[in-house]
């Protein structure tokens, strides 16, 4: 090829660049309808390009209707093209392996009979099922109000108050209006994300970090960054440069038994977190989602912070019945109101009476207490017992957590677990590869297992051959 095609050549794929840098905005929704379009200088400079390339690019788009040129004015998105958000478009495309819904998909569809040691909750058997069905049977006694109103728009008053007490044994004090119920956990971290984002703000995750984080924030269209997580919390040298440099408005974590690693949080990272993030007005959400299953309690972001910059949330999914969903906002008590406000906007009302009244009679029957302590000495023993077992397939832990049901390992041989979960998954084996949870891409031979998970002899006979299986 002469060089005057390989200039063509390489023009040709700047343009195209270009061309599928807008489409990604409009499909994300950065830019919307009506909405102009940067400058062809501006945006050449942006993505280092020629403004002859950003030009061709424009025109193109402008040919297949997606944008229109108003004379002296620019470029502007087309009234009437905007698509329906779709989320999966709003970063480069990637392996559906290694997505943040793909694990989602898998552990959710599949049928109950498949193993799933890729997924982030208990087997059935593990659940307190007589301390529910005991629930259950009271509430057909309950007054009529509970199986057909709508919640109030805070929650039961007696779950929020025993959550104040469980609140309380964290040292967090607060107040029954600093407590609001939500649908779920995952509702709670939405509302606070409405509150609080705005498209094209910045918001700060662990990396590795929890995958459905990634997932919901995309639908809030933000710029996501990460900061590399350590045994003992995230990198704070590293978290207080991109505080500086980027400025994040909020900081997504989990401070007990971290998801996916088990980590747990240090007393002098904590301080080091809060300093941080009163000097660059950084406002973090705590998910305490784990906090029950640790045999010892450690530090809390939300006790050292007094639920000042530091929101804690929380739900009974993991620990009660992931099918009884119901999720808590500790918060500020003026943060709290406009929160209130926001549910009642996105689903009129608070957590479903139902749930609330099942999950209350759980806690206050005094077997919630026993059904964890058993959890605990039960995970205890399959945690060791998984590690040994992955440890003869030369896949080694990155840390022994102290309690929780998840083992993050780096495979043998700098192995890739995306090729590995596809291969197991061709058998009905769902896994979940270390690069779902990573913002940077850096966990390529990385793996999360759920130990509670992993005592069917099949999964065990898959994951050996996956392993040994090569690329085609």
């Amino acid at each position: 090829m002469d060089s005057e095609a390989q200039t063509r050549g390489r023009g040709g794929m700047r343009t195209a660049d270009v061309m599928r840098a807008i489409r990604s905005k409009v499909a994300g929704r950065a830019l919307s309808a009506g909405d102009r379009l940067p400058s062809i200088r501006s945006l050449a400079t942006t993505m280092g390009v020629s403004p002859s390339t950003v030009v061709e690019a424009y025109d193109r788009l402008a040919a297949e209707g997606l944008i229109r040129a108003r004379r002296g004015s620019g470029f502007y998105v087309s009234p009437t093209v905007t698509p329906p958000l779709a989320l999966t478009e709003v970063e480069p495309r990637r392996d559906r392996a290694v997505d943040p819904f793909w694990v989602s998909r898998q552990s959710l569809d599949t049928d109950a009979a498949v193993p799933k040691p890729g997924c982030g909750w208990l087997p059935p058997d593990w659940m307190p099922e007589e301390a529910l069905r005991r629930a259950v049977r009271a509430l057909g006694r309950s007054e009529a109000s509970v199986l057909t109103n709508y919640g109030s728009t805070s929650g039961s008053l007696a779950l929020r108050r025993l959550l104040l007490t469980r609140l309380a044994e964290d040292a967090i004090e607060a107040s029954i209006n600093q407590l609001m119920l939500t649908g779920s956990g995952t509702q709670a971290t939405d509302l606070v994300c409405r509150f609080l984002l705005r498209p094209g703000d910045t918001v700060l995750v662990d990396d590795p970090c929890y995958f459905n984080f990634r997932a919901l924030l995309r639908a809030h269209q933000v710029k996501i960054i990460s900061v590399p997580y350590t045994p003992s919390g995230p990198d704070v040298t590293r978290f207080e440069a991109i505080l500086a440099s980027e400025r994040p408005r909020l900081y997504i974590t989990n401070s007990a038994l971290h998801n996916p690693t088990g980590a747990t949080l240090s007393l002098p990272t904590a301080h080091r977190l809060l300093t941080a993030a009163a000097a660059h007005d950084l406002t973090i959400i705590e998910d305490d989602i784990f906090g029950d299953f640790e045999p010892e309690r450690s530090p809390r972001l939300a006790a050292l912070d007094g639920l000042n910059r530091v929101i804690r949330i929380g739900s009974f999914s993991k620990t009660l019945s992931a099918s009884v969903r119901c999720g808590y906002i500790a918060a500020r008590a003026d943060w709290i109101e406009h929160l209130v406000d926001l549910q009642i906007a996105t689903s009129f009302g608070g957590a479903s009476p139902v749930a609330t009244e099942i999950i209350a009679k759980v806690l206050a029957g005094g077997s919630y207490r026993k059904h964890m302590d058993e959890l605990r000495h039960r995970l205890t023993r399959a945690r060791r017992d998984v590690a040994r077992k992955l440890g003869a397939l030369g896949i080694e832990p990155w840390l022994t957590p102290r309690g929780g049901f998840f083992l993050w390992c780096r495979l043998a041989g700098e192995q890739d677990a995306t090729q590995v979960a596809r291969t197991a998954l061709s058998e009905d084996v769902v896994l979940a590869p270390g690069n779902v949870f990573s913002v940077s891409q850096t966990a390529s031979d990385f793996m999360r297992f759920n130990v509670a998970h992993m005592n069917d002899p099949r999964m065990w006979d898959v994951l050996r051959r996956a392993l040994k299986a090569r690329p085609e």
